[in-house]
């Protein structure tokens, strides 16, 4: 009886090391930001509904300065491996740390604009550099 789980056990790994192989980098980066996701307690932005208040995490893939009706907008495409969400500070040119492929914690009310997922002025937590 006790041999069996071994040779499951390295099936298993084998498996696991299988997968990994046959799985395209961006697909990898997506499980692992579920898994953030997850582990963060956050939810997941494929979940996120209009007017909704949330908590998502995720990784900035892009940040632009974008006028909206005249007034400076700091734009940011958070993406947490289920769904991409637009972050946007209004009256903003910049802010300090928020850069592509840094992670985040953002928190508000979801909006959407043109089928896109928006978060307005959020409260907002960037991870440490040094757990990314």
């Amino acid at each position: 009886m006790s041999a069996a789980p071994r040779t499951e056990k390295p099936a298993g790994r084998f498996r696991r090391m299988l997968d990994r192989l046959s799985t395209s980098q961006e697909e990898l980066e997506s499980v692992e930001l579920q898994e953030d996701t997850e582990a963060s307690g956050c939810t997941r932005i494929s979940d996120c509904s209009d007017r909704q208040i949330v908590k998502v995490t995720g990784t900035l893939r892009t940040v632009t300065l974008r006028p909206r009706a005249g007034v400076p907008a700091l734009e940011a495409e958070l993406f947490d491996g289920t769904a991409p969400l637009d972050v946007v500070w209004l009256g903003r040119r910049s802010i300090v740390g928020i850069e592509p492929g840094r992670k985040m914690i953002a928190s508000g009310r979801i909006s959407m604009s043109h089928g896109r997922r928006v978060l307005f002025n959020p409260k907002y937590e960037l991870r440490p550099l040094g757990q990314e």
